[in-house]
């Protein structure tokens, strides 16, 4: 049985990192427990980690400590070699492979990375490790730079190399090449290579390809003078400062580096002023050479702008330091979540991940684990992608989600509110992102509003409800974005981040409404636990809810279940068990239950019963031994609002669990409210559950 794959190359920047991203995405969401392990690593200087290993850990939440993560440095491992001991990195490499194969149940192995003297000992490095393992090989390779002929042979040349040592070899893939070759490539390599192997190709991605600030500050060693906060700026390209001004600013491009000795005052302003003007394009830093600080009153200057960028100081001249620019090459850093995001989307999109995963993977791990849930959740909603409308444009984090769902591309968003402050707050957090694939909609300004107003009017005058009513109404965000959704221009709203839930929701409530065999609205938190996902409900809206009640929000939650992969054992959740307890309360959730039975008798439930024995097997099988549902419950309900509300909250901080939602259930069309106090990933996972939630309609 396949317990890992390996990932290697026989050249340097291949690009292997977007491999890594997108193979480890894809196994999270097939493979209940993935480890990452790389057995030889570049050097890195006391009290720093790795890069590579703190992306991936930190990227996928990776339960690995840092030092079991990998098992020798680079200038280790050639000194060995000189030795003549290279038996003994091989021992130590297995040693520790063998503890993460234990520990999980797949294991993505990333080969060598190295420049300079470890070129050499590269691609036999990777072949010997990948034999000793015992595991499979993903072969990568760069086409900048090279011609057809040339790309193909040196993938095949890696590949036999491989093959004569009889490493299995499950696909190639031909990164960084140029977009409109990538057909002539795959065929190309398909006509070399044996059908078994997978082929595909990967176009060049500037975004990921340009180097960060970040980047060019740990190069060059630089002191980061202004704009610390947006370092993840991207470079696009170099401009030298050296003419007069007005010359210099014919030549700045989109995302330009200004390069520029410190004493140019006139190409230092010049510049930031064109970074603001719309007639100018956007600047990502500058880079003042030389060593030479602005003077004070330049430097108060700068300080008064609204817009600032990076500006950094460094040694050397500006000729030297430019060179030295160009040889810069980018990496992708544990918090450049859009880079990371980019990354995923850009594998997925160009590599058969079907196909690939069909033949990493020669089983399937039991139950359904928080990493397989939300990678689920998301290749579901980028199948079917739909448009959701996002009320609280005012509001960053609302601002933040946008972007990261950009590049993430997993659905079409449209957000309430005023464009021109939406656009210097992207400015302001240097955010990437694209307006030309965003909505941003002013209600009064709306070609919209007054037909929004008058389908308001139609639905509730006889609520008395007046055409006044109506205008004023339709100028709040949350009945704007409710009408969008309610007239079919979005497929659902997420809103709550800026407003209560009671704001959120009761515009639903009013012309949206309830679903034809549905009597409540209720909520359910999606629960991901260290090693399950159970749902709970009712924990957002209802107060203290009838037996009749409690029956619709049960049987409304195993439908959600059901609709997002998990199979529904339903608890009804009391403070006893079985027939033992009485009391109003108990005697509720006794009704409600029997109610289920009724109405839906393909449904497993049990009820009353306690939360200890609905969740854990032995207190369930001493409890209520014959019962299908005690012990392993997936859906959890509550007997009310004050029960529910306080025990996620109580498993949420005390577990450290994921708490996706809440998600509404019963209405129409999907509207979902969100906390006040949630965090950008919340508002992330709330967008793609509607989506989905979209789709079924």
């Amino acid at each position: 049985m396949n317990k890992a794959i390996y990932i290697a190359t026989s050249e340097h920047n291949s690009g292997k990192s977007i491999i890594t991203l997108g193979l480890m995405s894809m196994l999270i969401g097939k493979t209940a427990k993935v480890g990452y392990f790389r057995p030889i690593i570049e050097d890195f200087k006391d009290g720093k980690i790795d890069n590579h290993i703190e992306t991936v850990i930190s990227h996928f939440g990776l339960d690995i400590a840092v030092e079991d993560a990998f098992a020798i440095t680079k200038s280790k491992l050639i000194k060995k070699k000189n030795k003549g001991k290279i038996g003994e990195v091989l021992d130590l490499i297995i040693e520790k492979y063998k503890r993460l194969e234990e520990k999980f149940d797949f294991v993505l192995v990333e080969g060598t990375s190295f420049s300079g003297e470890g070129t050499v000992i590269e691609l036999d490095m990777n072949v010997l490790i990948a034999k000793n393992l015992g595991i499979p090989t993903v072969i990568v390779g760069s086409g900048v730079g090279k011609t057809l002929e040339e790309l193909t042979d040196s993938l095949y040349l890696a590949y036999d190399s491989f093959k004569v040592k009889d490493v299995e070899v499950l696909a190639v893939i031909a990164n960084k090449v140029q977009l409109q070759n990538i057909k002539v490539v795959t065929e190309g390599l398909k006509s070399s290579l044996p059908a078994v192997v997978l082929v595909n190709a990967i176009p060049l991605i500037s975004s990921l390809n340009n180097p960060t600030i970040r980047e060019i500050v740990d190069v060059l060693e630089a002191k980061v003078l202004f704009g610390e906060e947006f370092l993840n700026n991207e470079v696009g390209n170099f401009s030298v400062g050296a003419m007069q001004l007005r010359n210099y600013l014919l030549h700045l491009k989109e995302n330009a580096l200004v390069i520029t000795p410190g004493d140019r005052a006139d190409i230092i302003l010049g510049a930031l002023q064109a970074n603001e003007s719309a007639n100018y394009p956007s600047i990502s830093g500058i880079v003042l050479t030389g060593n030479i600080i602005p003077e004070d009153s330049i430097i108060k200057l700068i300080e008064g702008l609204n817009t600032i960028v990076p500006i950094i100081t460094v040694e050397g001249g500006t000729y030297g330091i430019t060179n030295r620019l160009g040889n810069i090459k980018s990496k992708i850093y544990a918090d450049n979540k859009l880079k990371i995001e980019a990354s995923i989307t850009t594998f997925e999109k160009y590599v058969d991940v079907d196909d690939l995963s069909k033949k990493l993977l020669s089983f399937e791990g039991d139950g359904m684990t928080p990493k397989m849930f939300q990678y689920n959740l998301v290749k579901r909603a980028k199948q079917h992608r739909k448009h959701i409308v996002l009320p609280e444009g005012s509001d960053e984090r609302i601002i933040i989600a946008a972007s990261r769902l950009q590049a993430m591309d997993v659905v079409e968003i449209s957000i309430i509110g005023n464009k021109k402050q939406i656009e210097n707050k992207v400015i302001e957090l240097g955010l990437l992102f694209d307006f030309s694939k965003v909505k941003i909609i002013n209600p009064i300004e709306s070609e919209k509003y007054e037909d929004y107003v008058n389908t308001y009017y139609e639905l509730r005058k006889n609520k008395n409800v007046s055409m006044a009513m109506a205008k004023d109404l339709m100028e709040d965000v949350s009945y704007f974005g409710t009408m969008m959704v309610y007239k079919g221009d979005a497929d659902g709203m997420v809103s709550g981040a800026a407003h209560t839930t009671q704001h959120t929701i009761l515009p639903a409530l009013q012309f949206i409404k309830t679903k034809p065999d549905t009597c409540i609205v209720s909520s359910i938190f999606f629960m991901c636990l260290e090693d399950r996902v159970s749902v709970f409900g009712d924990c957002a809206i209802n107060p203290n809810p009838t037996a009749e009640q409690l029956a619709e929000i049960a049987i409304s939650s195993a439908e959600s279940s059901l609709a997002f992969g998990i199979e529904p054992k339903i608890a009804m959740l009391s403070y006893s068990s079985g027939s033992s307890g009485k009391g109003d309360e108990v005697d509720k959730v006794r009704a409600a239950t029997e109610i289920v039975r009724k109405k839906r008798p393909d449904l497993k439930i049990e009820g009353p019963i306690q939360y200890d024995a609905a969740v854990d097997m032995a207190i369930g099988k001493s409890k209520m031994p014959n019962s299908e549902v005690a012990g392993q419950a997936s859906v959890l309900i509550f007997p009310d609002l004050n029960t529910g509300n306080n025990t996620y909250k109580a498993v949420q901080r005390e577990t450290g669990a994921l708490a996706i939602g809440p998600m509404l259930q019963g209405l129409n069309k999907p509207v979902n409210d969100l906390s006040r106090g949630c965090t950008v990933d919340d508002i992330i996972n709330t967008v793609v559950i509607t989506a989905i939630q979209a789709q079924g309609l």
